[in-house]
């Protein structure tokens, strides 16, 4: 799985698809001949060709969610030259006039290309699934297994387009080519789509094994951590201006019943956390239940490389490109800690980081600073000259995608530098986080603390290549575990800011501050402040019952000659 083939087969399928981009628009020459559905090898390369979607995005679509996960929140900035760069990415920053139609833009950064990437994996998936479903055991003894990862994968791409505008059509391999355009994207109401993805992940846990003998097949206790994670968001439930009314008492004990599935079997937490973030024989480790398998030295003429984040690189030191996804000033500070080692909940904003402040590690493994070593090598020191537009964005560069300039995993691909280190898609220490945040809301805060207190151990373990090129450490680190989680609203900010502060960066934090139903207060908030650092976040404003989704793209309404309907607000 670590290299993967493309085959010409899948080309040939896609070929009749217009220049237009629907997905809506499949010629009936895209129909599996009788042929294919019944040669077992054939059936395989389907399957393959499913799973190398996962590397198939690019900067302006980027499948890491940086621009929609971490820029639309108190995480990022940006970044590159300036606010015209990918300008649609500013608009989602400052959610200003954010509009259903951003194609056109200057650098790109068209939501509809995301869309639409993600509709061709899943036609990907389904063209799978169909020719799986008419191939017989005896020929393909491992049809189920095989099913089992395709309904997997298909739930892991909705559910991303379900965080993203969630109101999307749902299509599976059942559904007649030309029964697509009659399918709405408000068929199914929000907790029916989430069902329906949870069903998937359901089909994968029932039938999947606990290992796989090739390197980035799902498995088992990928599909639990992934149901517990769809589980988690359909507990809380919306109204139709994506407003939290309720949390689903039973759908967080189904989350607590999906981890437990997890915890206590071959999974753990790194020993250090800078593992999660290493290449080579980093890569799949203890704590990676599944990660997207990149590659260099394959078929392909620059290798399996990830595409989507090569944007993130600083712009000298022997990067290339471009210096976007920039960790904001807001970031830095959450990690100061307090003389007990514990974060500074209500003040850590008042007054920006210095050196000496006491800092969680973590802090170092997430954000690199000027004058600190870059990526773990104690004489490559970033300097200023590094930043491209430091007036607007300031100084700080994000660490866990980067790697090292002379990590062999590097590839010129003029102007940029792409590398094959794996991307971790769901992380052990995200199935304690969750069972201990199923915990909090079911009133059992007590048991969720020891959850807590094992991230926060190992972040403070986590110091051994933090280290200058004298071997002193970096920073002033200093981090201790809670004694006790108190009452249930203290016990959920100890939650909230504990995730924050463990998958900065890694393009979940506005899809958490939605969920919560919080994301109004907390963004306002920070704009408030952060438009005193930051000129462009004058205008800034979270407008709630509207911008805690994307605006359904406007061609997308387009080929569907109406049917779609466009989120509220927009």
């Amino acid at each position: 799985m670590k290299k993967i083939s493309f085959y010409l087969l899948i080309l040939f399928l896609l070929a009749g698809a217009s220049s237009c981009k629907s997905f809506l628009e499949v010629e009936p020459k895209g129909v599996l001949s009788e042929e294919i559905l019944t040669n077992p090898e054939n059936v395989e390369g389907l399957v393959i060709s499913a799973y190398s979607s996962l590397g198939s995005d690019h900067y302006t679509a980027p499948y890491s969610l940086w621009s929609y996960g971490n820029v639309r929140s108190d995480d990022a900035y940006k970044g590159g030259r300036d606010e015209a760069d990918i300008q649609s990415f500013h608009f989602f920053e400052t959610f200003v006039y954010t509009q259903p139609n951003m194609g056109g833009l200057e650098g790109g950064g068209d939501p509809d290309e995301l869309w639409f990437s993600y509709y061709i994996a899943i036609s990907r998936i389904n063209n799978a699934l169909r020719a799986l479903n008419n191939i017989s055991e005896d020929d393909m003894p491992l049809k189920l297994v095989r099913q089992a990862e395709m309904r997997f994968l298909r739930g892991h791409f909705y559910f991303n387009l379900k965080i993203l505008w969630k109101n999307v059509p749902f299509i599976d391999e059942l559904l007649p080519v030309n029964e697509y355009e009659k399918v709405s994207n408000i068929a199914l109401t929000n907790d029916e789509l989430w069902e329906k993805i949870a069903q998937d992940f359901e089909f994968a846990v029932e039938n999947l094994p606990f290992t796989q003998a090739e390197i980035g097949r799902a498995n088992k206790y990928a599909a639990h951590a992934y149901l517990a994670k769809t589980r988690l968001y359909q507990a809380y439930e919306q109204d139709g201006n994506h407003q939290v009314v309720n949390i689903n008492a039973a759908k967080l004990q189904m989350v607590i019943d999906h981890c437990d599935q997890v915890i206590g079997g071959p999974y753990s937490l790194e020993s250090d956390f800078a593992n999660n973030f290493l290449p080579g024989g980093y890569e799949n480790g203890p704590e990676a239940l599944w990660s997207v398998q990149y590659s260099i030295g394959d078929v392909s003429p620059k290798g399996r490389l990830n595409w989507g984040d090569v944007l993130s690189a600083p712009m000298a030191g022997g990067f290339g490109c471009c210096g976007f996804h920039q960790p904001s000033q807001n970031l830095v500070n959450a990690y100061k800690t307090d003389q007990n080692g514990l974060p500074q909940f209500d003040s850590y904003n008042n007054t920006d980081y210095v050196q000496s402040d006491m800092v969680d590690p973590r802090l170092d493994h997430t954000v690199a600073m000027v004058g600190k070593p870059w990526k773990y090598v104690p004489d490559l020191i970033m300097t200023e000259s590094w930043i491209r537009n430091a007036a607007v964005y300031g100084t700080n560069m994000s660490l866990k995608e980067n790697v090292a300039p002379s990590c062999d995993c590097m590839v010129n691909i003029d102007p940029f530098y792409g590398n094959s280190k794996n991307k971790i898609v769901i992380r052990y220490a995200d199935v304690l986080l969750m069972k201990a945040e199923a915990l909090i809301e079911l009133n059992r805060a007590d048991e969720a603390l020891p959850l807590i207190n094992q991230i926060r151990s190992r972040a403070a373990a986590s110091t051994a290549l933090l280290k200058d090129i004298n071997g002193n450490p970096v920073s002033n680190y200093h981090v201790g575990v809670y004694t006790s989680m108190g009452g249930k609203e203290e016990a959920r900010e100890k939650l909230r800011f504990e995730r924050r502060l463990e998958f900065a960066m890694e393009g979940s934090r506005f899809f958490d501050l939605v969920r919560w139903g919080i994301a109004g207060q907390v963004l306002n908030s920070y704009f408030n402040v952060e438009k005193t650092k930051r000129t462009y976040y004058e205008n800034a404003l979270f407008t709630n019952g509207r911008d805690e989704y994307c605006p359904i793209p406007q061609q997308q309404i387009f080929w569907s000659k109406g049917l779609y309907q466009q989120n509220p607000g927009y």
